[in-house]
């Protein structure tokens, strides 16, 4: 958010108009959704936006690309699918602000004026967004106004008590009761984990009590986890979410994951599924439906980073540095010919992120490109795939069709998945290794091609 400001109240945002990146106005801010978090600070997962039918939904903080006292601009590409408000969640106007909280040390003497001797009560008037070096937005200050004894009798109207701005780890009871929000931040540790280590801890989980906690992860959230997750997991999580929000779980997902996960399912199921994703997300997840799995068509992601060779060094490192980007899709840039969405044109060739940190900012990237990486083809077998990553100390391979039309990228982490033995996460790490050692990496690679993804997708 260059420009933007690095303190932002809530109550200044309420209302406030939405736009999409070419200026269309899209809805009003009614509500920031943010997480509470053991001995850290709250953070921002996003905005409540009423768009067009007082219809509600959630815009992660992710896709705000620019948020002041007059506006809201947000990427294009927003879930329509209506806010639910979930356990770990809570709403800084609807649940925060009016709420009591209790004052001690500097901030009971800061709205209190003076030396005060216990607690100080005090209500919620406003909450402070600032945003921490991770880019996360976080809640750091509340604006809280003193409560005066018999303040709120009815007729009296509320007498004004002095005000102060204080540090949001200073106020007890901002979430509840200490039952209530022991409860609350149980529900949102599973935020603060990573993806594969929630999906660990769901795996030892009974049945009921892994879909109840899957249910609290917003859409995309739930998508990262479910791709780490054993195939039959995956499944059952997504078979007990509902049609409708498995589908919404599935445009989230990286477009190759969701096939895995497809495939697994019967061809009724698959298809029920993919009509109700959009039209844009559902095709991408097709095509790759339509190749083996264990060959480069099967294998690769449709969304790499492509970009025209007219675009500058700085507009690349700006497209890398967007948080949505996975690390192995930042470490390079294909260069095409319009259009720039797979199957794009002409694949001129690649731009690895280390050059570009070598050029100046206003450099086309067109004169930086690598042309001696050659495509695979769709059919090119998952140990040829291996072996050219190998060879060439490469995170990612072109995909291309005769017409060198750009279909899509490998990435290493796409390979390591079919490396190692099917059951890799349902073992330890000891364990993996033992196997490995056993069989060799050549030998796994052919035992893929006994797998039932193996066989084809459609």
């Amino acid at each position: 958010m260059s420009g933007a400001p690095t303190r932002v109240f809530v109550a200044r945002l309420a209302g406030l108009p939405v736009f999409d990146p070419v200026g269309d106005r899209v809805g009003r801010v009614r509500d920031v959704v943010v997480v509470p978090r053991a001995a850290r600070r709250p953070r921002a997962a996003g905005l409540v936006v009423e768009v067009a039918g007082k219809k509600r939904v959630f815009v992660p903080m992710s896709r705000v690309t620019s948020m002041d006292t007059g506006q809201v601009i947000t990427t294009d590409d927003l879930n329509t699918r209506r806010f639910e408000q979930r356990e770990a969640e809570v709403l800084v106007l609807t649940d925060l602000f009016d709420r009591e909280v209790e004052l001690t040390g500097a901030a009971a003497r800061a709205v209190h004026g003076g030396d005060v001797e216990g607690a100080v009560e005090a209500t919620v008037e406003d909450v402070a967004l600032e945003q921490a070096r991770n880019r996360d937005w976080e809640v750091t200050r509340l604006f809280v106004r003193e409560a005066v004894p018999g303040s709120r009798k009815k007729g009296l109207g509320r007498r004004k008590g002095s005000t102060a701005l204080i540090d949001v780890h200073d106020a007890a009871g901002l979430f509840g009761t200490p039952q209530e929000q022991g409860a609350v931040l149980l529900a949102a540790s599973l935020l603060e984990m990573k993806p594969a280590d929630i999906a660990d801890m769901l795996h030892d989980l009974p049945r009921k009590r892994r879909v109840e906690l899957a249910a609290e992860l917003d859409d995309e959230r739930l998508a990262a986890v479910v791709q780490e997750l054993p195939d039959d997991d995956q499944v059952q999580v997504l078979a007990a979410l509902g049609r409708e929000r498995a589908a919404d779980v599935l445009a989230e997902m990286e477009p190759d994951a969701a096939a895995d996960l497809l495939s697994e399912l019967t061809d009724e199921a698959a298809e029920q599924l993919l009509r109700l994703m959009e039209p844009e997300d559902a095709r991408d997840v097709r095509r790759l439906l339509a190749y083996e799995g264990d060959t480069a068509g099967g294998l690769m992601t449709t969304e790499p980073v492509v970009m025209s060779p007219e675009a500058t060094v700085a507009q690349a490192l700006a497209t890398v540095r967007r948080p949505d980007v996975p690390y192995t899709l930042a470490a390079a840039i294909y260069v095409v010919r319009p259009p720039t969405e797979t199957p794009t044109g002409k694949l001129l060739g690649v731009v690895h992120l280390q050059r570009l940190l070598r050029e100046p900012p206003h450099e086309s990237i067109g004169g930086l490109i690598d042309t001696e990486i050659e495509p695979l083809s769709v059919d090119t077998p998952l140990a040829v795939v291996t072996r050219r990553l190998a060879t060439y100390d490469l995170v990612s391979l072109p995909v291309a069709d005769k017409k060198r039309r750009l279909l899509g990228v490998v990435t290493v982490d796409d390979v390591l998945d079919h490396l190692l033995p099917d059951d890799w996460r349902e073992i330890d790490e000891e364990d993996t290794v033992e196997a490995l050692d056993a069989t060799g990496p050549i030998a796994v690679v052919t035992a893929k091609g006994d797998r039932t993804k193996g066989q084809g997708r459609g």
